[in-house]
């Protein structure tokens, strides 16, 4: 008889394992799945653009990204998804569904996407040439700054992308990926990271 469980799994969960990966030595590339995360997507309703934006800016204090970028706040990251939609990236409730939920009312519908998408943090001195491989995107500082997005492909599978704040003085690039194809992503990326060397983790933190 299969295993069966009601509790939240990652998507990640079978393939991800903590460690070392690929070639030897320093590694150029750390991935690290981000898990417990509330993410919250908001549409604006038909006509009811300008005041979704006036909604989000009473609510958290900076204006909604209307083109493809990332706007941080202090507990919060609002994440361009398409023309008068965003999403809302959080920890511990604060920002889930139902806390935002009359915060829009009447102006823009939700989506919980919580457990709809796996988020995966990319950085190292290699990221970016690793990234290169599977997107079309350039990643070139000069063009793709800290907190510009994308919603783009990679290997065929659909990702949001944006690039975080710099850690250690190393770029830092999110992914936000479909759960149901996470995992076949995450061996692409393993595959490409391979010849620069892969730490592998996970973390409760947002990056």
């Amino acid at each position: 008889m299969a295993e069966f469980s009601w509790d939240i799994r990652s998507p990640l969960d079978r393939a991800l394992v903590a460690g070392p990966y690929g070639a030897r030595g320093e590694a150029g590339v750390s991935l690290t799945e981000i898990r417990n995360f509330d993410l919250v997507q908001v549409m604006a309703r038909r006509g009811k653009a300008t005041e979704m934006a006036a909604a989000a800016k009473a609510r958290f204090g900076v204006a909604a990204p209307e083109t493809p970028k990332a706007v941080g706040t202090a507990d919060a990251t609002l994440i361009w998804s398409g023309p008068d939609q965003f999403f809302v990236l959080s920890k511990g409730g604060r920002h889930g569904i139902e806390a935002l939920a009359s915060v829009f009312a009447g102006s823009a519908s939700l989506s919980d996407q919580s457990h709809a998408r796996a988020l995966i943090s990319v950085s190292g001195q290699r990221a970016r040439a690793m990234l290169a491989k599977l997107s079309s995107i350039d990643l070139h500082p000069d063009v793709f700054a800290v907190g510009m997005a994308a919603a783009t492909s990679m290997d065929h599978t659909s990702v949001t992308l944006w690039r975080g704040g710099d850690r250690g003085g190393q770029a830092v690039f999110n992914l936000l990926v479909f759960s149901t194809f996470a995992e076949s992503l995450w061996h692409t990326i393993l595959d490409s990271a391979a010849e620069y060397g892969v730490t592998i983790g996970h973390s409760e933190e947002l990056a």
